[in-house]
This record gives C-alpha cells, structure tokens and sequence, in this order.
C-alpha cells in the first residue's frame, strides 16, 4: 500500500488535479482536515470509504490511521489543503512513515497564494518592478520562526511578501513592515480564496488592517505585499520582445 499525501487546493472543488481526483477516487482511506477542504471533494470517494476527519487529531493518532491502513493492505489518500510543500505539516508525518517503513508519495496542489494571485487577477512577478516572491508567516500561535526570518529581516528586499495565517495580527505585521515598504506600499488581503464565499480587500500598509477588522478577517486568508499590486506602467518582459533572440 501506499499513502498519497494529495494537495487538495485551496477551497474549490474542481481545483485539483486530474492525478488527485484519481487518487482520491480510488483510495479506500481518506483521511482530511475538515475545516479546510470542501465535502463537494470527498463526494468522488470510493463506496465504503474509511473517511477519517484529521482536524482534531494529534500527529500521533493521524500516523496510527496510516499505520493500521498499511496492517490491513489498504491505499491512504491524505488530502492537505492548498499544496503540501507549503506550511502543511507533512515533514512530520514523512518522519513517522520512515521510521515505520510505509511507502508514500506527493500530488502538489493548487496553493493559496497562486489561488489568490488569480482572484486578485495579478501576476506576483511584474518585469522591472518585482521579481521575488517571500512566501512566510508569523510565529504567534504557531512553532517559533527561525532566526533571520522576522518580517523586518525579510523585508529588507523589498520583495513581494505573502503571508500565510498572519491576518489574525495584522496589525503587528503592518508594523513590521511599514519601516522597509512605507505606508502608501499596495496590500491586498484575500479570504477564502476560491470559494463562493471568497473576500477580498485591497488597501496600503496605511489602512488594510482597519478594511480587515471591518471585514471581520480572522482566519483562512493571505496578505500580499508589494508594488506588484499597482506596478504601474511597466515594461513589457523579455520573454516575448521582438528583438529577442529565437532559436
């Protein structure tokens, strides 16, 4: 058996992919968090599904649903919101499969950020005006950030920053990065993205955490940062230039 640890993305149902929907179709074992990924997902589980809400399981009782799948020769879909190489707590879970010698492997997904970026019909790299994106988040509440990656140290580059479950202290992250991007720098903030219920709020570092709180924002939502979100009059990229080189 193997478990199939699956990007189930960030919030539509229809935005997975094709391997995804198989493996989900297929598996005998799904096990998923459920304040995260939609029902309308979980409908093209097999019939007879073992379906297994993770949301309030500890690490320890989500490894021994996989251990008693793999005793019993039965396939684990294990659908993380988003895409799991981001902030999704599979490495720990990898860990324990090693250590217990059970097979596995990875679908990506759709992410949060990419999902937002769409909703707010925005490229994060614009030529001449961004061409990194940080993708970070805050310590409250949540394992201690390494040192050096503060949102001062990071925003020293000016780069385009997407916060992941920060919006519930956006008043401290505006704070940490008014110094290095200034009160006039374009932020947008998008809840729920992809969702019907889908919010999203555009502001500077000056206003967006008064648009947040009026919004009533506390969960489930990405901040991006960055002159990105109003470039301007750019230049056209490279990419397609007439005078550029073709082979």
């Amino acid at each position: 058996m193997t478990v199939h640890f699956v990007g189930a993305g960030p919030g539509a149902a229809d935005l997975i992919t094709v391997r995804g929907r198989d493996i989900i179709a297929a598996a005998p074992v799904c096990l998923y968090a459920g304040a995260l990924v939609p029902e309308e997902l979980l409908a093209v589980c097999p019939d007879g599904v073992r379906k297994v809400d993770t949301a309030n399981l500890t690490l320890d009782e989500i490894v021994a649903e996989m251990v008693a799948a793999h005793e019993a020769g039965s396939d684990v879909a294990r659908l993380h919101s988003g895409d799991p190489s981001v902030f999704s707590a599979m490495a720990e879970q990898m860990r324990r499969l090693d250590a217990a010698g059970i097979p596995y492997d990875v679908t990506p997904g759709v992410p949060a950020f990419a999902a937002a970026a769409a909703s707010l019909r925005q490229e994060l790299t614009v030529p001449a005006v961004g061409q990194t994106v940080v993708l970070t988040r805050t310590s409250a509440r949540a394992t201690p950030m390494p040192p050096g990656e503060d949102l001062g140290t990071l925003g020293k580059s000016g780069a385009t920053m997407v916060l992941h479950l920060a919006v519930h202290r956006v008043d401290e992250v505006v704070a940490e990065l008014l110094p290095n991007y200034g009160p006039t720098c374009p932020v947008a903030v998008v809840a729920y993205a992809s969702r019907v219920d889908e919010v999203i709020l555009r502001g500077t570092l000056a206003d967006i955490a008064d648009r947040v709180r009026d919004a009533g924002i506390r969960r489930t939502a990405v901040i991006i940062v960055g002159r990105v979100l109003d470039p301007g009059g750019f230049c056209d990229s490279h990419l397609y230039s007439a005078a550029r080189e073709r082979p």
